[in-house]
């Protein structure tokens, strides 16, 4: 074998389509284009969900509501809940960093109480938001509660 002699593999090389270079080429005339239309012209290029004229998708289906920007998401425990978890965790103080060191939510998220259910213990709240039963029902048990922006 010698540097002067090496060649690819057969079959593994292709030529280039040469398209536009008249009769000769095989490819001539409208250049594998189809006859006339934008498609055929230099410079084509098609509009995000053109579908050849028919009625696009987002034209066919029908707007529904929207997204409030300003919504915020809780997540949301009733007081029944709690009870559980802090028997289960053996919390003193339920807060956003304690639910988080547990699994419980994520880092980002808001927590509401909920006046759902009952509490049998002295339990202090450090919360984002509370209504106003569930807030009752934890200050008759002997807790507090604290809300945190």
């Amino acid at each position: 074998m010698k540097l002067h002699t090496l060649k690819p593999a057969k079959g593994s090389t292709h030529k280039e389509k040469r398209l536009g270079r008249g009769e000769a080429s095989g490819k001539g005339g409208t250049a594998t284009k189809g006859n006339k239309g934008g498609q055929s012209r230099a410079g084509y290029s098609s509009k995000m969900g053109f579908e050849g004229g028919q009625m696009p998708i987002q034209r066919r289906i029908p707007k529904r509501g929207f997204k409030n920007i300003n919504r915020i998401e809780y997540k949301v425990f009733n007081l029944g809940q709690i009870d559980h978890i802090v028997e289960k965790y053996g919390f003193t103080d339920f807060s956003a960093e304690n639910l988080y060191i547990n699994g419980l939510i994520n880092r980002t998220d808001l927590v509401k109480i909920l006046g759902n259910g009952e509490l049998k213990g002295k339990v202090t709240f450090k919360v984002n938001a509370i209504s106003g039963k569930a807030q009752a029902s934890i200050e008759a048990a002997g807790g507090t509660v604290e809300i945190v922006k």
